[in-house]
């Protein structure tokens, strides 16, 4: 077998389970090929298999002998990935599947996300399914829809659907940690509408392109300050509209709501005459954010090529307009949690800004432990944006999950990992959001808890998962399952 081929890792059944996800593309919205997979999965194991009118799969298995009499647990992942790639790369994620190969301790793809948040913790749940001999009570597989785009499959969870007394969510990303809070969040979807102008005579079309930032995950990776592409994009074209007669023919910057943007792309046109003040000014710009994002950022690119003419020009007034909204918006992290200074409370992720021709839509992701939190930041972006004079709409809100320090299943987690591990388990509430907080809605007397083994970078091409926690994860997994109290 190849080196590289990740269903030669310990332990074989995620590995191996976590390759056949791999095959299959599963970008949120693209539900159905991976949910067939997975109804066939439960079928072909004899188990009662569920499929519910908005997609989520459900998977019952009996308890082992011996363990009828303990508590009924439910095995809960999300069946979509973020597909995110550098814009050089030649990957369609509707139909490719995923080039996951072993970079020394670590897990990795090729040039795109991996799919290991939240496939490892879907992989492993599998794994439990198929497993003969393993001891554990009753557990329901409950994977979601669309997790990484709204949550869609938490919020049409039924009630009476799950009939387990525990679950356990298998979506956070640092083994060693419990998770019993996350923040919720709330969209912001912002557009300008205008007709384009005519370009003046005389002018050359330049194409901007900043590349090479890292992005990532807009709730764990938040806090780690690197630049997000739409904010520097527009520091650029503020200056070079005020400095060098420069006019904005069109944006695309960013891709998904939760991940921090990573290239961000301009059109505009100058005078001829202006060309080359235009070149240099760019690269004095690439030069300064190198500088500013120092020990933060290490492939900043930022470059200009000369392209044919755009069919016209935003508007004078509505790119002013724009520019000084992005500007201004608050972006990044607003406020760390008081009693955890390292976790953060309150962020906004700048995440899209596209144009078309017609119109201009940004779309923003503000999240926050405190819900009065969470509304005052939005009103911030709905503020700074309406006195832009853009359309305004804040959709989507999701509730954060509030912790229970008391919890059981918490308590008992606790004293496993005590126990095999001779360290305590750090307990945390996570800046991301987990459908834990929606599925709480649903089912409030159910006990909850998050766990998962180590993923760094995820919602970005640097993704990667560290194979010897993958390792830890199932065998505490296991001890868990094992050590589940009685009813």
């Amino acid at each position: 077998m190849n080196s590289n081929d990740i269903r030669q890792l310990e332990p074989k059944a995620i590995w191996q389970n976590f390759h056949s996800l791999t095959q299959i593309p599963r970008p949120s919205h693209k539900k159905e090929e991976i949910g067939a997979f997975l109804e066939t999965f439960g079928k072909s194991l004899g188990l009662e298999t569920l499929r519910d009118d908005i997609g989520n799969v459900l998977i019952r298995k009996p308890a082992t002998p011996g363990m009828e009499n303990r508590k009924a647990v439910v095995l809960q992942a999300h069946m979509d990935m973020v597909p995110q790639k550098n814009s050089n790369v030649a990957h369609n994620f509707q139909t490719d599947s995923i080039d996951a190969y072993i970079d020394g301790e670590w897990v990795t793809a090729r040039d795109t996300t991996l799919g290991a948040d939240n496939g490892i913790g879907l992989a492993a749940v599998m794994s439990i399914m198929q497993s003969v001999g393993i001891p554990h009570p009753a557990v329901e597989m409950f994977i979601t829809v669309d997790e990484e785009t709204g949550m869609h499959g938490a919020f049409g969870l039924q009630p009476g659907f799950l009939k387990g007394d525990i679950l356990i969510n298998m979506d956070s990303e640092d083994e060693g940690e419990l998770y019993v809070g996350c923040a919720g969040g709330i969209d912001a979807d912002i557009s300008f509408r205008y007709k384009e102008v005519e370009i003046p005579e005389g002018d050359v079309a330049l194409k901007i392109s900043l590349t090479g930032l890292k992005g990532g995950h807009s709730g764990v990776d938040i806090h780690l300050q690197r630049a997000n592409a739409n904010k520097l994009m527009f520091r650029f074209l503020k200056d070079a509209v005020a400095d060098e007669e420069a006019r904005l023919a069109s944006i695309d910057g960013g891709s998904l709501r939760n991940a921090i943007p990573r290239e961000a792309f301009a059109v505009i046109t100058v005078p001829a005459e202006g060309v080359d003040d235009m070149i240099e000014f760019v690269k004095e710009c690439e030069e300064l954010f190198i500088e500013e994002y120092k020990g933060v950022e290490d492939k900043i690119s930022f470059t200009v090529d000369q392209v044919t003419l755009p069919s016209g020009l935003i508007p004078e007034e509505v790119q002013d307009d724009l520019i000084n909204g992005v500007i201004a918006c608050p972006n990044g992290v607003e406020r760390f949690i008081t009693e955890l200074p390292t976790v953060v409370e309150t962020s906004n992720n700048l995440a899209i800004i596209k144009s078309d021709g017609s119109a201009i839509i940004i779309r923003s992701l503000i999240r926050s432990s405190v819900e009065s939190r969470k509304e005052e930041l939005a009103s911030m972006v709905q503020s700074v944006f309406s006195l832009a004079g853009a359309k305004v709409e804040l959709v989507g809100g999701y509730p954060g999950w509030k912790p229970n320090l008391e919890s059981p299943i918490l308590k008992e987690m606790t004293k496993v990992y005590e126990n095999k591990y001779e360290k305590t388990p750090k307990v945390m509430i996570i800046h991301a959001g987990l459908e834990c907080g929606i599925l709480g809605t649903h089912y409030p007397k159910m006990d909850m808890i998050s766990f998962g083994p180590t993923i760094r970078f995820p919602h970005s091409p640097d993704e990667k998962v560290n194979i010897a926690t993958v390792q830890k994860f199932w065998d505490f997994l296991l001890a868990t399952l094992e050590n589940i109290p009685v009813k």
